[in-house]
């Protein structure tokens, strides 16, 4: 069964000074088609190479990958934080 992966790689990219495709690609170890793959969907990076890429953007893996029929994680922020503050 493959699952279906929801990837922030493009949206992290231009919020991290519009980085290249190249220039993750080289930060990470791997080919730009790889980078193209993952953020078109056609590729499920191994576990290592979805955290290093989290490391690149100084982020969890969690906020770079989630299964696609997860709620986006900022939204789960937003009500954990909610959550905290009423108990």
């Amino acid at each position: 069964m493959k699952d279906d992966i929801r990837t922030e790689v493009r949206r992290l990219r231009f919020l991290n000074g519009e980085m290249t495709q190249e220039d993750l690609a080289a930060r990470v170890g791997v080919s730009r088609q790889t980078i193209i793959a993952i953020e078109k969907g056609k590729y499920n990076p191994s576990v290592g190479l979805a955290l290093r890429i989290a490391r690149a953007f100084g982020v969890r893996v969690e906020d770079v990958f989630a299964l696609a029929d997860e709620a986006p994680l900022e939204a789960s922020h937003d009500h954990q934080a909610r959550d905290d503050e009423i108990g």
